[in-house]
């Protein structure tokens, strides 16, 4: 009986330990390390949110760029970090291919870290430079066939490089992969010459397609993005069935306690539902998204199968 109460008794005090913690959470800045570099989609959203969580938190969220293996760095640092809710990870749909692409990750991606919530999801658009004579994605496809053409990405891995990899493999033709350290990076030589074309979140390429500094000859996604309504999508006006867009989470180091989990999926989601955010998210051609963690954990789950038989059919491997 001493020992059922004492066990009783422990119970309780880390009930109360768990919720005074909740309520005094948070205390000191928050860090939110960003897998990507700055000026990628990821980066950009995130700093977005991060704003309004500093004003819903009371605390100043601080974007931490740690980019490298497709995030899997980033991601990394993350899982070691300490469960107290002092640090968070914003992840994109790289962080579900990732464990197939990889023989050995310095993490498991689902046991060292806990999902909070979907925050958004965007379309990539298929973007050339101007000297390359191809205006829709068939004359591309055209043009491939004559000579090689080379893309570039944000790394092996990447949303980029699968979104270019799915494309040359529907078209039946060979592009040369160009990687870098971050979708910025990959732009900025684009945008430059020294690579003919990248798959682009709209996130960070549209306003390189607007200005005309790139050419957009479509979108990625089966529908057409109200943010570019008259940017046709890959599957209407040339390998039909083609679908592919990006997706951003927030995630905590497992063990994280439930409370301050609720807290930052609730500020989060409160922010999510904020006109002016959403307004920001939507120029950029983002939909916000705010679900539960249990969903985010289940969709985590689909992308990671979806993209092994990807991953396995396309016979990539990264070190």
């Amino acid at each position: 009986m001493r020992l059922k109460f004492h066990s009783m008794s422990l119970l309780v005090a880390a009930t109360f330990a768990c919720e005074a913690a909740a309520q005094s959470y948070p205390s000191k800045p928050i860090r939110v390390i960003v897998g990507q570099a700055p000026g990628g989609a990821t980066d950009i959203v995130s700093r977005a949110l991060a704003q309004k969580l500093t004003d819903g938190l009371g605390q100043t969220v601080v974007i931490d760029n740690r980019s490298g293996a497709a995030g899997s760095i980033g991601s990394a640092i993350a899982a070691s970090a300490p469960p107290d809710g002092y640090t968070a990870l914003i992840v994109s749909s790289t962080y579900t291919i990732n464990p197939s692409l990889y023989k050995k990750l310095p993490f498991d991606p689902v046991r060292d870290l806990q999902p909070v919530t979907l925050i958004a999801s965007s379309p990539f658009l298929l973007m050339v430079h101007p000297s390359i004579a191809a205006k829709t994605p068939r004359e591309l496809i055209a043009l491939a066939k004559t000579r090689k053409l080379t893309f570039a990405s944000g790394g092996i891995g990447s949303s980029g490089h699968l979104a270019a990899e799915l494309f040359s493999s529907m078209a039946g033709i060979e592009l040369t992969h160009v990687p870098y350290k971050g979708a910025g990076p990959a732009l900025i030589d684009t945008l430059g010459g020294q690579v003919n074309m990248i798959m682009s979140s709209i996130v960070s390429g549209m306003p390189y397609a607007k200005s005309g500094r790139l050419r957009a000859l479509a979108i990625t996604t089966r529908a057409r993005s109200p943010a570019l309504p008259e940017l046709p999508t890959i599957s209407e006006s040339a390998l039909p069935g083609y679908d592919f867009s990006s997706w951003y989470g927030l995630m905590v180091p497992a063990g994280t306690p439930q409370p301050v989990i609720g807290r930052l999926h609730d500020e989060t989601v409160k922010a999510l539902k904020l006109p002016d955010l959403q307004q920001r998210l939507a120029s950029e051609g983002c939909d916000a998204v705010g679900s539960t963690p249990e969903q985010l954990a289940a969709y985590i789950k689909t992308e990671m199968a979806r993209w092994a038989k990807v991953v396995k059919a396309s016979g990539m491997q990264a070190e």
